[in-house]
């Protein structure tokens, strides 16, 4: 088994991303790499939305890598680094690797790395036990190189790298009158010291004999040998011993299993694989990389000490708002600013959370608790998160924590933060060519309390006028979110910023009363009215002002 191999943690933010999601996960994963050295890597559970697309592009930063699900794949395991042989080696040598690296299956891969056939203990046994053919070993084309290094052998005539491919393999025991008999062109022969049964063999046209118990051979014998192209070798060996051993010489090419492999790519899934290999009788499988290349082997065993992908969650901390497969992961820290959630880990994680704006707040004061140096993009990444966060302040969510923490970043990042701002929000609400799905998805979450099951999406703009058109476009769409999502209620959040409001389409049975009764507003004889709309003077805050009041009204 090879060294434990470096593994990478994924840093990742909720499903739907929002900039702090993103920033948060650049700027955290970029704190751990200088803090520890190890390997952390920024992804998003989602598409990057145009203001997020804004302060990445403004700062000259990439966005994360693009993380569909986290379930555990062949490459997060510890797979059998089983090195690939040369197809034409002898089974001997075979069986010798196969002791020697305690495992039962050997891949012959050509030069490029490619996977050509397997061999496995089973095969070899078979062409030891269920051959009886004297021919095989010029059918295998065997190697003279084989041979010798199967028998310990040495060459006195001949090319080491030629074939023997004709003829059969027998052992001289007879007198040379009867050799005469049986020994026909291009047959391997195997025989003693004596010198008139080396002749009779030559003389009889054998393309190779192999002279045992190391006894010398005369230079007459090698001269004629070499005049009739005869190969001649020798062996320490006694003729029986030589003969058992000599099939042992034949190429594993010959034996392998070329056709119908059943292999893995190092991306398959672990869930997907288990019952193909469960439903066959092979111990070990190949793991192939992206470009067909042999990368080692895995077998049952190896699943049962899998482990699952290394996750930092930041910015939440619930299941339905994480990647898909997080049940599956390896969660180790925990970096978020809401509500105790509905995450499960496995063993004690590192689990940071505070009542402020932010997540980028948080992060903020990690660096400065470790003594990390904050360049200018990473300050001007975490200030972005902070003023999208906190709608540049105007948000209940908002501390005087993050509004210092914003201040000193936007110093060392050289932003106006007012101009700043309003440039970062006008492109975030710019939804011109945006359909509605795009429009609805780019800032959405979901949520349950009790019984009942919602989700609540969220558009924050400047311009009042795109917000009314938007509220047009929007309605009719939400009906169908809600069936896609299978909640009871659906809610959009049509948030002015300059006027600190918001106003609720709300979609659902019971929905509009719902928010009515949450909020305190008066109904006519406990109805809602017929338009689904429900204004919310003072509520920006999906977090801190909308959510609870939810929460409050269904569990009354």
């Amino acid at each position: 088994m090879s060294e434990e191999r470096v593994r990478k943690t994924i840093v990742i933010g909720h499903k739907n991303p929002d900039t702090d999601s993103i920033c948060s996960a650049i700027c955290y994963a970029r704190l751990k790499r200088q803090a520890t050295g190890r390997e952390y890597e920024p992804g998003r559970a989602g598409h990057i939305s145009e203001e997020t697309q804004f302060v990445l592009n403004y700062f000259g930063v990439e966005a994360p890598q693009l993380v569909e699900n986290v379930k555990t794949q062949v490459k997060d395991i510890d797979i059998r680094e089983t090195k690939g042989v040369d197809r034409s080696i002898s089974l001997k040598k075979a069986w010798n690797l196969m002791q020697d690296a305690n495992v039962v299956t050997l891949p012959a891969v050509n030069p490029w790395g490619a996977l050509e056939g397997l061999i496995t203990v089973g095969d070899i046994t078979k062409s030891y036990m269920n051959v009886y053919d004297s021919s095989i070993l010029s059918k295998a084309k065997t190697q003279y190189s084989n041979i010798i290094e199967t028998l310990e052998g040495a060459l006195v005539v001949g090319d080491d790298t030629e074939y023997f491919q004709e003829g059969k393999v027998l052992v001289a025991a007879a007198n040379p009158d009867m050799m005469e008999y049986y020994i026909s062109p291009h047959d391997l022969v195997i025989l003693g010291n004596r010198y008139e049964s080396q002749l009779c063999a030559i003389e009889m046209e054998a393309d190779c004999i192999i002279v045992c118990e190391g006894a010398a051979v005369s230079m007459t014998i090698r001269k004629l040998a070499q005049e009739r192209g005869c190969t001649v070798l020798t062996t320490p060996y006694d003729t029986y011993t030589a003969a058992r051993l000599i099939n042992q010489s034949m190429p594993i090419s010959y034996f392998m299993r070329t056709e119908n492999l059943i292999t893995f790519e190092d991306t398959d899934y672990i869930d997907e694989i288990k019952d193909v290999m469960t439903s066959k009788r092979h111990r070990d499988f190949p793991i192939l990389d992206k470009n067909g290349r042999y990368k080692g082997m895995i077998s049952r065993r190896n699943l049962l000490g899998a482990k699952g992908k290394q996750i930092v969650l930041v910015d939440h901390n619930e299941r339905n708002q994480a990647v898909e497969g997080i049940e599956n992961a390896e969660i180790l820290e925990i970096i978020d600013h809401h509500k105790l959630g509905t995450v499960e880990t496995i063993s004690p994680v590192f689990f940071r959370n505070q009542p402020v704006g932010c997540t980028a707040t948080i992060i903020y004061q990690m660096y400065n608790e470790n003594n990390i140096e904050i360049d200018k993009t990473t300050a001007g990444l975490l200030c972005s998160a902070i003023i999208s966060d906190t709608l540049l302040f105007r948000s209940p969510t908002c501390t005087q924590i993050d509004q210092l923490a914003a201040l000193a970043l936007a110093k060392q990042a050289g932003l106006q933060i007012d101009q700043y701002a309003a440039d970062m929000f006008a492109a975030g609400s710019n939804l011109r060519g945006k359909s509605d799905e795009e429009i609805f998805y780019q800032d959405f979450k979901r949520f349950s309390a009790g019984k009942i099951s919602f989700g609540v999406a969220q558009i924050s703009s400047l311009n009042a006028d795109e917000l009314a058109g938007l509220k047009e476009r929007m309605v009719p769409y939400l009906k169908q979110a809600r069936e896609e999502h299978k909640v009871d209620m659906l809610f959009f959040m049509l948030t002015n910023i300059l006027t600190e409001s918001t106003e609720l389409l709300c979609d659902g049975n019971g929905a509009e009363l719902l928010i009515r009764g949450a909020f305190h507003m008066d109904t006519a004889d406990g109805k809602a009215s017929s338009d689904g709309f429900v204004d919310l003077p003072g509520v920006v805050s999906r977090k801190k002002q909308l959510i609870p009041a939810i929460m409050i009204a269904c569990e009354a």
